[in-house]
């Protein structure tokens, strides 16, 4: 779904334009989305594999939630938003624990660059997957996969790769919010 989204400057900031999301990443511009890590207190994660007919990496496992903020939007809306659209569930303010930003530029071919700033969070709720509703034009699949086996699992290629930073700073997050 298209939608007009928050024009970012090099520092992340919003710069007060605004564009479509086909436009962003046709032209490569800064923008910004949500991703949303689920886990119980159990360490079992939630994950999704990615449509078919997703733009970029398609079938490939990924993410519990991810999304794009609208324009306007705060981050923390949108990961609230996210998470009830992509699989059903509504979580609140205080489930949701803000860890860091990651920026991410890939050129996937010349009329789409993924170009974008990443609000990352975690969330610990008990979850069952039977009674997750998945939005089929985003995700074909979800499953719980232990964290210690999703730490090997992202390095295999039927996994979203991410900057080498990335995947070390979520799960140690959701180590250390598991164990406090």
């Amino acid at each position: 779904m298209d939608e007009y989204i928050d024009i970012l400057n090099e520092l992340g900031e919003r710069t007060g334009e605004t564009c479509l999301k086909s436009e962003a990443h046709k032209k490569g511009i800064f923008h910004a989305s949500v991703h949303i890590w689920i886990f119980d207190k159990h360490k079992n994660v939630l994950i999704q594999k990615r449509a078919t007919d997703k733009d970029t990496f398609p079938n490939l496992w990924d993410i519990s939630v991810a999304g794009h903020i609208s324009a306007r939007e705060k981050p923390l809306d949108a990961a609230l938003r996210e998470v009830e659209e992509e699989i059903g569930l509504i979580v609140t303010e205080k489930q949701l624990c803000f860890i860091g930003i990651s920026k991410k530029r890939i050129e996937h071919h010349s009329n789409l660059i993924d170009n974008e700033l990443h609000y990352i969070y975690v969330c610990e709720i008990d979850f069952k997957i039977s009674q997750l509703k998945i939005q089929k034009e985003e995700v074909s699949a979800i499953k719980s996969i232990h964290l210690d086996d999703l730490i090997e699992k992202v390095k295999e290629p039927d996994f979203v790769p991410r900057t080498d930073n990335y995947y070390p700073l979520v799960f140690e997050n959701i180590k250390n919010y598991i164990t406090n």
